[in-house]
């Protein structure tokens, strides 16, 4: 599962076995994590992340929203 990104805590990772899935990032950090869609910049899932910290994970990933669906194209193939 290659680390794309760390910013604030947070670790920005995809899994090896999900190429048949829309471009996502999964993100864990502060005792919680996320799963982001990169397409349409939404949540598919969130678990035990406060509404500022889910609020920072997005606006992590819309910053870097094309370098994060680059290396997923790039992994995925």
């Amino acid at each position: 599962m290659p680390t794309i990104l760390r910013q604030d805590g947070f670790r920005f990772f995809f899994y090896s076995r999900e190429g048949n899935e829309p471009p996502h990032i999964h993100v864990v950090g502060h005792d919680g994590e996320m799963k982001v869609w990169l397409n349409t910049l939404t949540v598919a899932k969130v678990f035990n992340l406060s509404p500022s910290h889910q609020k920072l994970v997005m606006e992590i990933v819309s910053q870097n929203r094309d370098l994060l669906i680059k290396k997923w194209g790039e992994f995925h193939g």
